[in-house]
């Protein structure tokens, strides 16, 4: 992972922490806010066509924003197993950089400044510029989220 990361240009900065329970903790151990702790999600298309969508910790995937956004009528989060096929690595450990298969990024526009993302393995984390990150994958920039609580509503 890191070796992509350079591939690309990113300068990136592992940190290595403990068993995590939960996005705050997970935050805490990298030092960062928990909306700069960047989501790395897995999302079916069609069989065989997925997309990564950069989430902020703090916010989750409004579908019907997705969907419009890719001009599509159904997707659907891909599975455990489906996940750790396309990426090669586990859920909780996924990041678009190094990932068994490349995929297009969808980046909400909330992603945003220095974030950390998945490092590949459990209690590994990435911290680098969004931006950066952004440009390096070629990522399409949109507003694909919603807070947790306008989900509920």
């Amino acid at each position: 992972m890191v070796a992509a990361a350079r591939a690309l240009g990113l300068a990136v900065e592992v940190v290595r922490h403990g068993p995590v329970a939960s996005l705050a903790e997970a935050a805490a151990a990298r030092g960062v806010e928990p909306h700069r702790l960047v989501k790395t999600m897995v999302v079916r298309v069609a069989e065989d066509d997925h997309r990564f969508v950069l989430v902020p910790g703090d916010r989750q995937i409004a579908w019907p924003k997705l969907r419009g956004l890719l001009g599509v009528n159904r997707l659907t989060m891909a599975s455990a197993e489906e996940a750790r096929r396309v990426t090669g690595y586990e859920r909780g450990t996924i990041t678009p950089l190094g990932s068994a298969h490349a995929l297009p990024v969808v980046a909400d526009a909330g992603v945003a400044g220095r974030i950390s993302i998945g490092g590949g393995e459990h209690g590994v984390g990435v911290r680098v510029d969004a931006g950066d990150l952004v440009a390096a994958l070629g990522a399409q920039v949109a507003d694909v989220t919603e807070t947790v609580e306008a989900a509920r509503a």
